[in-house]
């Protein structure tokens, strides 16, 4: 027999720690013009975290990987460079991943999964970047992978909740926070069988038998591993993907006539629409651009129609946005109802009065309760338009703690005050979007509704389920509160029945959160309806905040 030769590359030599020693890694964005403008906070806050752990415990950091010196910046940004960092370091080594910017958890998430030691998600409680955003991320994707890890967050790193938290996971490797907020519900429970639930069973049982298709155009953005589920959980719960690709997007586009995107451009002018237009694409917003976002929305509803879709998301962030506008203009106005009357091929209008549901970041975590929800409340006669939002920041206002919660760049018409009339068009910013577009800005409505969030274990489907109030909060705050996260977003300041900032802190699992605004009087039957028709999708419930059912 011929004798094999084992070549591989040569192995790491994995740096170990000395007592009280802890590693750091600082996980960044794909984009380095990001990563550069986001450096000197993270630098901030890894000097703070220093001298934390000094002068209280008694540690020292050890940073696993250098500071970049020639790209201005010390973040990973890439998965190989993560993998690589993993795979220099001790295995059983105390890891704290700090996070105060947007991070890509697939660039170290499959690495801390083989890691060992305990993990610590440290994030900066701010709304500038923001860490807590890329935090809620990593926590959900480490939880849909199974990787067991502990969340801190703090505004400042000095105070006694920060201080208690790092000591708990210095001692033990862990942090245990209290997420009684979620109680688990069951098909058992009474909601049942009232007439609400019914309702719901009926709804959920149409979605079995009949599938609601979700078009996605690619399946993975943002490094968002808890937003890809297998393909199995899709199937049970009636809410299958139809795999679609943005090449196949821009040849769409392409086929939309100027007199087309010049009609659909003037239908939201016509509306109230305020667009900020310059003169200058590379910094400012440009006719050019806006007029891309109409075709892409255009093709995108036809596309709906050619396959039969209940619901479409665009992936966005990576690759198209190297191609064409970025697709928020797109995405708010196509989930809205009010929308420019688009014609199939046929010349008929596509779903004429009725919102098309818009995943944004193609995250099926806010697909299945975004195409759930436009089902039930549409066939309730309630407007039915969702969108998904960062849970970007939150503080205090008199007395109350109000969540900012802030979507990247659109939310349907219906959400805003004022409508199409209250929406401002920004150009996104241009270190995220070199070739621009318009944002659908403005000030979230007030109003009552319903949230949740999918996500998965194993093949289980998991839905929280809960609700929160919207407010119209005066204009200086609401414009302290703007300044202080992206300016150009739309904007929600609200609260979460019966949750505090910790909790949802603790327990969600995700940096994204559904809505859709229920009229109070409806709110009551539309949750127990939503509750007995996620449980009739095969789909474990958990509602929050104690929302009576």
């Amino acid at each position: 027999m011929t004798s094999l030769t084992l070549n591989l590359p040569r192995k790491k030599q994995r740096m170990t720690l000395a007592d009280k020693e802890v590693f750091l890694i600082a996980n960044g964005d794909l984009r380095d013009t990001a990563n550069k403008k986001c450096w000197p906070v993270q630098k901030a806050f890894e000097s703070k975290l220093e001298t934390a752990l000094k002068e209280k415990f008694g540690y020292r950091i050890r940073r696993a990987h250098p500071v970049k010196e020639a790209l201005e910046h010390g973040f990973i940004s890439g998965q190989r460079e993560g993998a690589d960092v993993m795979a220099s370091i001790d295995t059983k080594a105390p890891l704290i991943v700090l996070m105060t910017a947007w991070q890509y958890s697939h660039h170290l998430a499959p690495s801390l999964v083989h890691h060992q030691g305990p993990i610590l998600l440290l994030a900066n409680f701010d709304g500038t970047w923001p860490g807590l955003v890329g935090a809620l991320c990593m926590a959900g994707t480490l939880n849909s992978l199974g990787r067991t890890h502990s969340r801190l967050w703090s505004e400042n790193f000095d105070d006694d909740f920060f201080y208690a938290g790092l000591s708990s996971w210095l001692e033990s490797g862990k942090i245990e926070h209290d997420t009684s907020y979620l109680k688990e519900i069951t098909k058992a429970h009474p909601v049942m069988k009232t007439e609400a639930g019914s309702v719901g069973q009926q709804v959920g049982e149409f979605i079995l038998n009949n599938k609601e298709i979700i078009g996605l155009f690619d399946m993975f953005c943002m490094g968002m591993i808890n937003g890809v589920f297998p393909q199995a959980s899709l199937t049970r719960i009636g809410l299958p993907v139809e795999a679609l690709s943005q090449s196949a997007l821009l040849f769409e586009m392409s086929r939309v006539t100027e007199e087309e995107r010049e009609e659909c451009l003037q239908f939201y002018i016509d509306h109230g629409m305020d667009f900020r237009f310059g003169t200058d694409g590379s910094t400012e917003l440009v006719r050019e651009q806006v007029l891309e976002q109409c075709a892409m929305m255009i093709a995108m509803a036809r596309f709906t129609r050619r396959f039969g879709l209940t619901s479409v998301g665009v992936q966005y962030q990576q690759g198209l946005k190297d191609c064409c506008a970025a697709s928020d203009f797109a995405e708010g106005a196509i989930g809205s109802s009010q929308r420019f009357p688009v014609k199939d091929e046929n010349g008929n209008i596509i779903n004429e009065g009725k919102p098309i549901p818009c995943v944004n970041e193609v995250d099926m975590g806010t697909a299945i309760p975004q195409t759930m929800m436009f089902r039930l409340l549409d066939s309730l006669g309630l407007s039915a338009e969702t969108t998904l939002h960062d849970i970007r920041w939150g503080s205090e206002f008199e007395g109350t703690f109000y969540w900012d919660f802030e979507i990247s760049g659109s939310v349907p018409f219906e959400h805003l005050k004022g409508g199409i009339a209250g929406a401002k068009g920004y150009r996104q910013p241009a270190m995220y979007f070199p070739k621009g577009g318009s944002s659908i800005g403005g000030q979230s409505k007030a109003g009552k509704f319903l949230w949740a969030r999918a996500y998965y274990q194993g093949i289980d489907v998991h839905m929280h389920i809960g609700t929160g109030t919207a407010f119209e909060l005066p204009q200086k705050e609401f414009q302290r509160r703007l300044d202080s996260t992206t300016r150009e977003w739309p904007l929600m300041n609200c609260t979460l029945d019966g949750i505090d900032r910790d909790d949802l802190m603790a327990g969600h699992q995700s940096n994204h959160i559904t809505v859709a605004y229920v009229p109070e009087e409806n709110l009551k039957d539309v949750v127990q309806a939503f509750v007995a028709q996620s449980l009739t999708q095969n789909i474990r419930v958990h509602v929050a905040g104690g929302i009576e059912l």
